[in-house]
This record gives C-alpha cells, structure tokens and sequence, in this order.
C-alpha cells in the first residue's frame, strides 16, 4: 500500500516528502553506507519531492562517481541519494532512519555486499 512520508535531515535544512510502498529496507556495507549506518528504500526519483531548495544539501560522490550522496552541510546527516538503476531509470536511496512515524523494528532488512562490488 502507497504511503507519503515526510523525511529530513536532524536540523531540518533539508526536507522531502517520498511516496511508495515501504516494505522493506536494504543495508549495504560498502565503505560509506556502513559509516553512516543507513537503511536505504529504493525509490523512482519522481517519487522524491524535494520541500526545500536542491542546493541545501550538499552532495558527495566517490569511487565511480555514479551515487550522489545527498547530505546536510549543517548538521551532516545523509537522508537521501540519487542515482541511475540498471534499466537506466533515475532513483533516490531514503534513509527510512530520517522518515517520520516510520517503526524501524517492524522493517524486514536485506543485507547487501557493497563492499564487494
């Protein structure tokens, strides 16, 4: 069932709103996922709507230079990133740990081997 959430950093200087069915989430251990300690859902990028400006957060790229990992430069929290699927569709990686009224416990959790790849 689709769902809006409403997400942000810790300071509120940036904000969204995400729509879709969240019905699980992935941890991915790669060198920066696992740092920040996300819980990323995978969305179209449609679905994320932005609630304040795109240049208030700010954006890191490493490695393949593929992912923009999409942080607050005030208090430095990652609530989003954006990227390209394989079938070439744009999409944005939530961090459910910055979603509002989300239960964290009653997410199922898919471990993914970034690390690796």
């Amino acid at each position: 069932m689709n769902q809006r959430y409403a997400g942000s950093c810790h300071c509120g200087r940036v904000a969204f709103e995400v729509e879709g069915e969240l019905d699980g989430a992935m941890a991915c251990n790669c060198s920066i996922c696992s740092r920040k300690g996300s819980l990323l859902w995978f969305v179209p990028r449609e679905q994320l709507v932005l609630r304040t400006p795109d240049d208030a957060a700010a954006t890191y790229m490493f490695n393949k230079h593929v992912i923009k990992h999409r942080f607050c430069p005030v208090c430095g929290i990652h609530p989003y990133g954006e990227g390209t699927a394989p079938d070439g569709k744009a999409m944005a990686a939530i961090n459910v740990r910055c979603l509002e009224g989300v239960d964290l416990e009653a997410l199922e959790v898919t471990h993914f081997d970034g690390r690796s790849k």
